[in-house]
């Protein structure tokens, strides 16, 4: 499996775990502060099961119906808005990508995948100061969850110039991540610019 592929997978991976919680086949918990309880029917999961499978494969047209009949069934969890909008940017519609992140962001204002993912495609399109709030976001709840550390850290050095900003991230990433590399290069590298 390319490189590329296994970033899908792990962040579909990521989604799910982040999103929801199997108690059982159709019942779903809600993971947070205030965990609710929600029943989904057994053919709206299973479709969901196997857009995950067409993302995976990289079959994306296949992947959105099926998503977007979940979407229409169940509107209570943000996994499969996001996966819409991951599988809308693959194909370089960013309208739609961007609609359905938000959608999965009004569910879940601090989602980390649904954050990280709307501050790219923000990144993507040059609107900077909405990527920095989209990461912001994600990093009320989420403070340690590495791709936005790393993705706002790019942001704030590359695109914003904000050397301060993307110094804290890259050092708050490495203080999770000690044994990265890149991140000690970047760190480095950074610190010296700035003296």
């Amino acid at each position: 499996m390319n490189a590329y592929k296994l970033f899908f997978v792990v962040v579909f991976v990521i989604t799910l775990m982040s999103c929801v919680k199997t108690a059982s086949k159709s019942t779903i918990m809600e993971e947070g502060p205030k965990a609710v309880l929600i029943e989904i029917d057994s053919d709206v999961e299973d479709d969901f099961n196997s857009a995950l499978i067409h993302l995976k494969a990289e079959e994306y047209d296949k992947a959105i119906l099926l998503l977007e009949k979940v979407v229409a069934e169940e509107t209570r969890v943000p996994a499969p808005y996001i996966n819409l909008g991951m599988a809308y940017n693959k194909k370089g519609d960013n309208k739609n990508a961007e609609k359905h992140l938000l959608k999965a962001v009004n569910i879940e204002l601090t989602h980390p995948v649904a954050n990280n993912q709307l501050g790219l495609l923000y990144r993507k399109n040059g609107q900077f100061d909405d990527a920095r709030k989209a990461y912001t976001n994600a990093l009320t709840k989420h403070p340690d969850y590495l791709p936005v550390l790393r993705n706002l850290g790019i942001l704030c050095e590359i695109y914003m110039r904000d050397l301060p900003c993307a110094l804290k991230q890259y050092e708050h990433y490495l203080s999770l991540q000690p044994d990265d590399k890149t991140m000690k290069i970047w760190v480095a590298d950074l610190s010296r610019r700035m003296k």
